[in-house]
């Protein structure tokens, strides 16, 4: 079936505007939906053990929490993660709908791509980022194999040696090519990198422990203590939901494939609390056997890698670390892009197209020189992260608090001034009031250093505050109707 095809069909029933309605953007059906248990909790598999959240996890190390503080973090983290991702995931599995959509419902039909183009600034960038850093660990493996090629490493065109353009370009087209096949080739791919991930995480854990004798240094020399250990393992598991801020926005686009409310629950499960309590032990692990070595603290797993002595290990550790990224990259920084993108120009782009236009965004921006500036990521996407709490904030309460998930799915696709989530000429101003000075105030809190003691909680605050003043302006009048989107819906990937 083609998206004209479908698009086509629904246009003549009257129930969708073209506008608002493609293939990609449709709600799935219920029946054929292939995502389990095992799918969701490869999702988690994968993101959690990325670069970015390990060498996140082995500075609070370095910061002074010792091991228990590290696990004591991780346990109140997943806890929220677990709400916060459940709750979130639920109302992907009952509509079936991508996120910008979803966004309808609160901000209506036109407004929400203001938090679609958000959460796809936010994506697009990191995807860059991202890539650039899997590069470098290929970049640091191809000159170790192959001595011959250093010197394609120290030239500089645009702030990135040849070597570098050669491996980023790579792994640029790898991601590309997977995103052109859809959603069904994303997750298995996922299901591929998942059991890899784990296997060579513990694989490096137990290698590093073994090397240490069998223990390891349960702190730094001078560990924090009472309220300052406390307060930096509120503030490590408030940072680690951070990190989740925009999984927790676009988890639909994953769970609308769904078969069951019970897979997206026992997927996170496994994949949430249990995944990242066996995650801190392998930083534990890490970063303990590492200082008990040598009394240094390492910044990320590559660190270790690079010191196996074997070199064939050395490879396959490495191309394991690429392949997470990798998989990190498509879960969290590709597939919101590519809805946001299709939500904004529905009659011209398509997953495939949207894709392709999202990683050239992430390549044109050349994202070594956004990572090596401290203040573009601190402030542009730091500002831009500060922003996600607040959105949250008013989107669940508008579905939970309000609605008490009642939805008429069809009306999320029509422009005419009748349907539930038209408002104001497309626009919700109550949710919108909502969201400006939450958003000012979580932006502030971020980026301000006199807020600096709080700044860690910053989207916790954007989005209770949201939360609250979106509960005190909402309409109460309006009816609220609970209309499936069969009559409308395309087959799940």
């Amino acid at each position: 079936m083609t998206a004209v095809d479908d698009r086509s069909s629904v246009e003549t029933n009257g129930t969708a505007s073209s506008g608002l309605y493609t293939y990609d953007l449709a709600p799935t059906k219920k029946e054929g939906r292939r995502w389990g248990a095992y799918n969701v909790f490869t999702l988690w598999a994968n993101d959690v053990h990325s670069l970015g959240n390990y060498a996140f996890a082995i500075g609070l190390f370095a910061l002074g929490l010792n091991v228990w503080g590290i696990l004591a973090a991780f346990a109140l983290a997943s806890v929220l993660l677990f709400l916060l991702l459940t709750l979130s995931g639920f109302m992907g599995h009952k509509t079936g709908v991508p996120f910008p959509v979803m966004s309808r419902i609160a901000f209506g039909v036109r407004g929400a791509k203001i938090p679609a183009m958000v959460r796809g600034a936010v994506a697009i960038a990191w995807f860059g980022i991202q890539t650039y850093l899997a590069s470098s660990v290929l970049s640091t493996l191809v000159v170790t194999m192959f001595p011959g090629l250093r010197s394609l490493n120290t030239d500089s065109v645009l702030g990135q040696s040849t070597l570098g353009w050669i491996t980023f370009l790579a792994l640029w087209a790898l991601q590309v090519l997977i995103v052109s096949y859809g959603m069904q080739m994303i997750r298995r791919y996922m299901a591929f990198a998942a059991p890899t991930t784990l296997i060579t995480m513990c694989a490096l854990a137990v290698w590093m422990f073994v090397r240490a004798d069998g223990s390891i240094s349960w702190s730094v020399d001078q560990p924090l203590t009472g309220g300052a250990m406390w307060l930096q393992i509120l503030e490590g598991a408030a940072l680690w939901v951070v990190i989740y801020g925009t999984f927790v926005l676009n988890f639909c686009d994953f769970t609308r494939s769904a078969r069951s409310r019970g897979a997206i629950v026992r997927g996170n499960v496994v994949g949430i609390p249990v995944n990242m309590l066996f995650f801190a032990v392998v930083v534990a692990v890490l970063s303990g056997a590492q200082f008990k070595l040598d009394g240094q603290v390492i910044t990320s797993p590559t660190d270790i890698v690079r010191t196996i002595p074997n070199m064939f290990l050395l490879a396959i550790a490495s191309l394991a670390l690429i392949a997470l990224t990798v998989a990190v990259n498509l879960l969290a920084n590709f597939v919101a892009p590519i809805y946001a993108l299709v939500n904004l120009f529905p009659q011209r782009l398509n997953f495939r197209r949207a894709g392709l236009v999202s990683a050239v965004a992430g390549l044109v921006i050349l994202p070594w020189n956004l990572y090596n500036s401290p203040v573009v990521v601190n402030y542009f996407l730091g500002g831009l992260g500060a922003l996600l709490g607040p959105l949250f904030g008013v989107i669940m309460a508008d579905y939970w608090l309000l609605r008490r998930s009642r939805v008429n799915v069809p009306d999320l696709y029509t422009e005419g001034a009748q349907g539930d989530y038209h408002y104001r000429r497309g626009f919700n101003p109550r949710a919108v009031w909502a969201f400006i000075p939450s958003a000012a105030i979580a932006v502030v809190v971020a980026l301000v250093p006199f807020f600096g003691a709080v700044s860690g909680f910053s989207w916790f605050i954007g989005a209770v505050l949201a939360a609250l003043l979106y509960t005190a302006v909402a309409d109460r009048t309006a009816q609220l109707n609970d209309v499936d989107g069969e009559s409308i819906a395309v087959a799940a990937e």
